[in-house]
């Protein structure tokens, strides 16, 4: 499976657009008078609000239906970042939760990486955070971030401003379980190796937070391929 293409956004006369790199794709056509700050925020959020559910957090309906102009209402045309935060539980372990922290349009530094570490550090059951980057972090601050008690992840707010698993050219992808894993190996006396590779830096992997050694299961349907089914392994 091809890694889908970071997307740019535009909007102009209200009509807003994406480019996949390939063609430039109309969404849609609305009167927006609004910023384009508190777009960017809302757009960003909602697909953090949407992988999150993907990967079994406990996302409500309210939050995931909320439209532009509600956000604009309640969170203003220039958000608060700490407001803009999320914090949800695990569906299947309520005490295992997840924290998506917006940071400023400054380069993330060692210093700022240790004051979002000194935020969170009494989170009870924290088990993930993830970092939406609107600046630069430098080496050293990524370097930083193995000191938290949790997994850290970093995106671009860039790579947020579109769901990539919502592409009209994606196939269904799968999450196999261990279990299924396990028997998928066992039917075809497979080892991980003998499996065709994802890298953790493709874009699918990352929005669902996939971890090497797991398998996604691929089904194909649409031309100009045809339909048919494959397996890979994160590697």
């Amino acid at each position: 499976m091809e890694e889908v293409m970071a997307v740019q956004w535009s909007s102009e006369n209200g009509v807003s657009t994406f480019d996949d790199g390939t063609h430039s794709h109309c969404i849609a056509k609305t009167e927006d008078k609004g910023g384009d700050e508190s777009k960017r925020f809302y757009l960003a959020r909602t697909t953090a609000l949407e992988m999150l559910r993907d990967r079994g957090y406990q996302v409500s309906d309210a939050e995931l239906s909320l439209s532009l102009s509600e956000f604009r209402s309640g969170f203003g045309e220039k958000p608060d970042l700490e407001r803009l935060r999320i914090c949800v539980p695990l569906r299947s372990n309520p005490m295992k939760k997840i924290l998506v922290v917006f940071m400023g349009i400054e380069p993330v530094t060692v210093k700022s990486v240790r004051a979002i570490h000194s935020q969170v550090s009494g989170t009870v059951g924290l088990h993930g955070l993830i970092l939406v980057l609107q600046g630069k972090m430098n080496h050293f601050a990524r370097k930083e971030l193995a000191t938290f008690p949790c997994t850290v992840e970093t995106f671009p707010i860039g790579d947020l401003l579109v769901n990539i698993t919502k592409h009209t050219g994606q196939p269904k992808i799968e999450v196999l379980t261990k279990e299924e894993k396990e028997k998928l190996m066992s039917e075809h006396a497979l080892e991980d190796k003998q499996l065709p590779s994802l890298k953790e830096k493709d874009s699918f992997v990352r929005y669902h937070g996939l971890k090497k050694g797991q398998v996604v299961k691929i089904t194909y349907s649409k031309e100009p391929v045809g339909y048919f089914v494959t397996y890979r392994c994160i590697f």
